[in-house]
């Protein structure tokens, strides 16, 4: 069974027991998180929602928050003596798959 939810602008194909990395939630750690923008839901038959599924949902248990890798943003323009350097580094929080509500 999978089911297929919206978050953070993004969309994640998860089932149960998968462990995900989505932007930051603004949860602490070790509470619970429902996800209720669920688009497609698979079990016996694939429901698929206009444009969500209703009543369906999804549990999972907030694991930590943190940053990820830094990127470098390098801004160029030749000729002129312009360059511009920037890092940025994106928060998400990890979390783990309990339950999906069909």
């Amino acid at each position: 069974m999978y089911a297929i939810i919206a978050t953070g602008g993004k969309q994640y194909k998860v089932s149960e027991g998968d462990v995900i990395r989505v932007e930051k939630l603004g949860v602490e750690a070790g509470s619970t998180y429902t996800f209720d923008q669920v688009l497609a839901v698979s079990g016996d038959e694939v429901k698929v929602g206009d444009p969500l599924v209703a009543g369906a949902s999804v549990e999972a248990s907030v694991i930590e928050d943190g940053k990820a890798k830094k990127i470098t943003v390098y801004k160029y323009k030749r000729k002129t003596g312009y360059h511009k350097k920037q890092g940025h580094r994106q928060l998400y929080t990890k979390v783990k798959i309990e339950k999906i509500n069909a």
